[in-house]
């Protein structure tokens, strides 16, 4: 019987048959770019990543002074006075005017037990302190409590490399080479060989460091600081070539 020409019988293809039709279209020796129908050669994409780490040598501190009082202007200026006086120490001691930052400073009412009417004022005034010497900080800190007095606050210390950019090229090399292992197995894999670099990207992580630590509010020595170790991270995309 003749089969009409508009017939809707549905054509079916065995599972064997589809990964053979698979097996044909990639049988050519370059994939073929939809848009243009111009071969494109086979690539592989890896990230590869490196870190190193280095001993921080500089240490920041974040100092605050903080009086309280029945009267706003009075407070205001104790704590402008004794912030200068920290400020003129440390620069006396030996610490650069320009590593020292103002980060904070307020006046706000401290409320009596009906919350609404203000039974005193608070100033505070914050500086950060960079010191490029962990020894030289061991030594401003109780400076700085000794005429900071009963008002000072040392919030936090944390530490920091001052020039890591050696340590970021040695990232970086680290990797780019565990890119380039990646990219050689994945073409040993799949029976081709590397060819030539087609694209880098990279992302720098920067340096880890550790949690800013707390500091007691009053010191007479030395404080012992330990800086440990820091982490400075590299990440890297490329794009090779497969032969």
């Amino acid at each position: 019987m003749p089969i009409a020409g508009n017939s809707k019988t549905p054509i079916r293809l065995s599972v064997a048959a589809l990964a053979g039709l698979a097996a044909v279209a990639l049988s050519g020796c370059d994939a073929v770019s939809p848009a243009s129908g111009t071969p494109t050669a086979r690539q592989v994409t890896v990230v590869g990543a490196g870190e190193v780490q280095g001993t921080p040598d500089t240490v920041t501190t974040n100092v605050g002074i903080s009086f309280t009082g029945t009267d706003a202007v009075s407070v205001l200026n104790q704590t402008n006075e004794r912030q200068q006086a920290v400020i003129d120490a440390l620069v006396g001691g030996g610490v650069d005017r320009d590593n020292i930052a103002t980060t904070g400073a307020t006046l706000q009412p401290q409320y009596g037990p009906d919350g609404t009417t203000p039974a005193g004022y608070q100033s505070t005034n914050t500086i950060d302190v960079r010191i490029h010497d962990v020894d030289a900080a061991s030594r401003a800190l109780p400076l700085i409590a000794n005429i900071g007095g009963n008002a000072t606050r040392i919030n936090s210390v944390t530490f920091s490399i001052d020039d890591d950019s050696d340590l970021v090229r040695d990232a970086r090399a680290r990797a780019f080479e565990d890119a380039k292992s990646r990219a050689e197995q994945y073409a040993e894999l799949s029976g081709l060989t590397l060819g030539d670099v087609i694209s880098i990207s990279e992302a720098t992580d920067g340096s880890t460091p550790p949690a800013p630590t707390p500091m007691p509010r009053a010191m007479a020595a030395d404080v012992p600081l330990s800086p440990g170790q820091q982490t400075v991270s590299f990440s890297v995309t490329a794009i090779w070539e497969l032969r």
